[in-house]
């Protein structure tokens, strides 16, 4: 079998198959270097394939004289072989130059191609580095971009995405980029960038402070609104039910009962108090660590700003707004302490609430130093108590304010005192003491509205005629229309307030009996003393004998109207006192009854030594007894003041005719004088038994038992003691000496015997009731 014919490749086909070849291909990212390995194979071929011919041609020629000989045994078979040979021989030197010039060509074309791959090579490394730098820069860029849009976050007011995003750095996982220079100064950058966070929060936080502040009074204003809301819906259902009125506004009936109508003073249609900055700056001091940093620094600036709503000194007229602001600012620490953990301390705001509070007292009570109107104390706690009231149902302590509200009652109730004394007192002096009548002006209804008095006494007079005058005068109906305003006012200032009951009932009865003893009871002393008209005191004894009368009805009134609103008893002392005031109107009518009846006695002439008995009675006695019964008869005063003014006038007149019996003024008289005494006392009596008072005759009955001892020549059996004890006990022995040493004196100075020896035995007679009694005064 011949051996097989290698492929023979002729210089065409290599040229051909060299232009085919792409070595940098435009769409492709890799050189088309192994096309060339085929093309390098078939030249290593062709350079076989050379040797080869060489190596037949060494065969060849040794071959020849072979051939030559077989050629010659063959000559024309050679011939033909050997043109063939030659042929070939010729072709292979053509093959051999072509191989020979394709060599040449190959060996340029592979340095240029080892040129291209070695610039290709580095081109890839420096394209490599370029993406490198490129990743880097990007990153960088990356990283730079976030730091940049912190900056954003904190102009835009997103704090807690800028702390984010500074922890998002700080939190990469490692990259080539994390060991550069460049990220290891950014990274100690970071705690600058959180200082810029914290100190535009911690502004913000400032900033919204001064807003709080600036909100703080209509945030007081709408929630001391709403309480007076409250106030009013409460009080009307209250005034509807009966069983209701005994609980005031808070109490656990009224919070039950309460239809509450949610209304938020911090978000509603007037008003939004956003806490937002507050929040967010508590969340962003929490991540950095410093949230008691932040607590100190918000307990000052409050506090600061707690210092700042009370000015020196306190104007009260603008208690309200000032008081408004107060509660706008802890309903607003309220919230903080609801909504934010224990971010903020309770203890840090009792005393802040505490430190205010005493300033607020403290600063009302020097500006109420020289206030004189009880109004402008009423306005006051008006003012603190929606002030109060408003803050209990946020849970603030108010005990020191209510008891605040109590010292300022008490001086409210000493001017107020002092205001209704001046007016008691122009009405006591203005008053002509008259009985007052019904008109149109003081219909009978509004005034037995106004006083207090018996249900017997009101019927009564209900009944009367209206043109019947009322029993008393001006000064009791308009006192106890006073009385009704002070009272009025007084509890206008209690109302609302929930302790102290006692405290204030006992200071309403203080107040009173004050009002009724000095304004009024001494008021009326002190124009008694000037008052010369008896009818005019009758009309005072009237008067103040209802302000009596008034007293208990009065304190029974307030003690029911107290019961409504558990208070105590209320007692009035002032009674007594009217009392004393009464005893000396009597004593100031029995006064001016006596100076007439000194007048009427100063008309008297009496003969103290007659030569005979007078039949009928002195004529200064009719007019005595005439003026006497006309005045105290026509006195509107109950009887027994009648029967007293009498009983006090016959005393006087007793006493008048025991003087002239018994007294220095007259040295000496006759029993004819003391008959013509007598008389003049018989009259009175006749005159006693005419008007009725028959019974005041025994005013008389130690001036007709010494006259019946003397006239009688009874001496001795007075002396005896079982006789003077049982018959004779009113004689008073000092006044029956004296009658008897006057009538002894007559009778010495007497010219006939009878006389004298009559005069001697009244003599014996005084010097025996001497010694039996010597030590009795008259």
């Amino acid at each position: 079998m011949p051996p097989r014919r290698r492929q023979q490749f002729t210089q065409d086909h290599i040229d051909q198959q060299l232009q085919q070849i792409h070595l940098l291909d435009p769409s492709s990212s890799s050189e088309n270097l192994e096309q060339l390995g085929p093309i390098i194979k078939q030249i290593h071929t062709n350079r076989q394939q050379d040797a080869y011919l060489r190596t037949v041609q060494s065969l060849i020629d040794s071959k020849d004289a072979e051939i030559e000989k077989i050629c010659s045994d063959n000559y024309n078979d050679f011939i033909s072989s050997v043109s063939t040979l030659f042929s070939v021989k010729s072709y292979t030197n053509s093959m051999k130059e072509n191989i020979t010039s394709l060599d040449a060509s190959v060996a340029q074309l592979g340095g240029s191609l080892v040129e291209k791959k070695r610039a290709l090579l580095q081109s890839k490394k420096t394209a490599a580095n370029l993406d490198e730098a490129i990743d880097t820069l990007q990153a960088c860029l990356r990283v730079l971009d976030v730091v940049d849009r912190v900056g954003e976050m904190i102009r835009e007011g997103k704090y807690w995405s800028a702390l984010r995003s500074l922890e998002d750095i700080h939190s990469m996982p490692p990259t080539s980029l994390s060991q550069t220079p460049f990220f290891q100064h950014l990274l100690s950058s970071l705690p600058s960038l959180r200082g810029q966070i914290k100190d535009a929060v911690t502004a913000s936080m400032k900033q919204w402070l001064l807003e709080i502040r600036n909100i703080s009074t209509e945030v007081g204003r709408l929630a001391v609104e709403g309480m007076e809301s409250r106030t009013r819906r409460w009080r009307t259902r209250r005034e509807k039910d009966i069983l209701l009125r005994n609980n005031r506004l808070g109490s656990a009936v009224e919070l039950i009962t309460y239809e509450k109508v949610e209304f938020n003073v911090l978000d509603n249609d007037k008003l939004h108090v956003d806490f937002k900055p507050l929040f967010q700056c508590i969340h962003i001091y929490t991540t950095l660590n410093s949230l008691s940093e932040l607590q100190k620094s918000y307990q000052a600036d409050r506090k600061a700003q707690s210092d700042l709503i009370l000015p020196t000194p306190l104007p009260l007229s603008a208690l309200p707004s000032l008081t408004q602001e107060i509660s706008g600012f802890f309903i607003v620490e309220s919230h903080v302490l609801e909504t934010t953990g224990t971010f903020r301390s309770p203890r840090d705001v009792e005393e802040l609430w505490d430190a205010l509070a005493q300033r607020l007292t403290s600063g009302i009570e020097f500006s109420l130093q020289r206030e004189t109107d009880p109004e402008g104390f009423l306005k006051v706690k008006e003012s603190l108590l929606a002030f109060i009231m408003t803050l209990e149902t946020y849970s603030y302590s108010t005990t020191s304010l209510q008891s605040f509200i109590i010292v300022l009652f008490e001086k409210y109730a000493k001017l107020l005192e002092k205001q209704f004394t001046s007016r008691f007192e122009a009405i006591v002096h203005e008053d002509e003491h008259t009985p007052m009548k019904v008109d149109a002006e003081h219909p009978v209804d509004v005034i037995l509205d106004t006083v207090w008095m018996s249900d017997e006494e009101k019927n009564e007079i209900q009944q009367t005629s209206i043109n019947q005058p009322l029993p008393w005068s001006t000064t009791f109906y308009l006192c106890c229309q006073d009385i009704r305003l002070f009272i009025q006012k007084f509890y206008a200032f209690v109302e609302g307030v929930s302790q102290h009951h006692r405290d204030i009932d006992d200071l309403l009865s203080r107040s009173l009996d004050s009002l009724l003893e000095k304004s009024v009871g001494q008021s009326i002393g002190q124009r008694l003393a000037s008052t010369q008209n008896p009818t005019q005191i009758a009309q005072i004894i009237t008067n103040l004998e209802h302000f009596q009368i008034a007293c208990g009805e009065l304190g029974r009134s307030l003690t029911n109207l107290r019961s409504t609103q558990r208070g105590g008893i209320i007692r009035l002392s002032a009674s007594s006192a009217f009392e004393m005031v009464i005893a000396q109107s009597r004593q100031r009518m029995a006064s001016l009854i006596q100076s007439k009846l000194d007048q009427c006695f100063e008309l008297s002439e009496y003969d103290w030594t007659p030569n005979s008995r007078e039949t009928s009675p002195s004529m200064y006695l009719y007019e005595l007894v005439n003026w006497l019964t006309t005045v105290v008869d026509s006195l509107v005063i109950k009887e027994t003041y009648k029967d007293e003014s009498y009983k006090g006038a016959l005393g006087y007149i007793t006493d008048c005719l025991m003087d002239f019996l018994t007294g220095r003024d007259i040295p000496m008289m006759n029993e004819n004088a003391i008959s013509n005494i007598l008389i003049d006392v018989d009259f009175l009596e006749e005159e006693l038994k005419r008007i009725g008072r028959s019974h005041l005759a025994t005013s008389f009955i130690e001036l007709r038992l010494t006259t019946s001892i003397v006239l009688g020549n009874n001496v001795q059996e007075y002396l005896v003691p079982a006789n003077r004890h049982a018959s004779y006990s009113t004689v008073r022995p000092k006044r029956l000496q004296s009658l008897l040493e006057k009538l002894a004196r007559y009778g010495a100075m007497q010219r006939d015997s009878s006389s004298r020896e009559l005069g001697e035995r009244r003599r014996k007679e005084a010097e025996a009731v001497g010694r039996v009694f010597p030590g009795e005064n008259r």
